[in-house]
């Protein structure tokens, strides 16, 4: 039986359970939305996964490295859904369409992702261990706003969206869609006034 490292150091699955490494992260993300950080523990994550508690320690280095592997899957999911979303606008309106939906569907839509973004946030906050990864993140996402705004105008938008996350988690009331569309607009608009 052979074992491979990572790039990251960490050692890769066996033969016969090839995944297990990626299954592992995928059911961390679960606990993560369920438990929150604090709440994540290997035994938890191993229970989830469906894997002896021993994977644990024989894929990850810790639970930082297991964190860090599993917040760098969801950030790179993330930015991908965002930038496919701003490489199929074909021009200014439906580069703002985009934006719109992005705060719409991908950041409105989904509880888990709200969640999950949010105990990223915290984390990186707290620990500039994980600042890699929003800092990678934010980059993405404002290189692909790039792609049809300026970028005093791509960081705004960025701005905007984070913005937006952070009261929909934290606010219950109704949100008028037309608000959301409107806040783009004035933000782009004031980039085309300054060009």
């Amino acid at each position: 039986m052979t074992v491979t490292e990572s790039a990251g150091g960490s050692r890769r699955g066996r033969r016969n359970d090839p995944d297990r490494r990626e299954r592992i992260a995928e059911a961390c993300l679960d606990v993560i939305a369920e438990w929150g950080v604090s709440g994540t523990s290997h035994r938890r994550v191993a229970s989830a996964a469906g894997v002896p508690l021993g994977s644990m320690t024989y894929h990850f280095e810790g639970m930082s490295d297991l964190l860090h592997t599993t917040f760098g899957l969801f950030a790179s999911r993330v930015a991908e859904r965002f930038e496919r979303r701003l490489a199929a606008a074909t021009d200014a309106a439906s580069a703002r369409a985009a934006v719109v939906t992005i705060i719409l569907e991908d950041v409105f839509g989904s509880p888990r992702d709200l969640v999950l973004s949010h105990e990223l946030y915290t984390l990186a906050a707290r620990d500039a261990a994980y600042r890699d990864l929003t800092t990678a993140w934010m980059a993405r996402s404002r290189s692909a706003l790039e792609r049809h705004f300026s970028p005093r105008t791509a960081r705004l938008l960025d701005a905007l969206i984070e913005g937006l996350t952070i009261h929909r988690a934290l606010d219950e009331g109704e949100r008028d869609p037309a608000d959301v569309a409107l806040a783009v607009e004035l933000i782009a608009a004031a980039d085309a006034r300054t060009r």
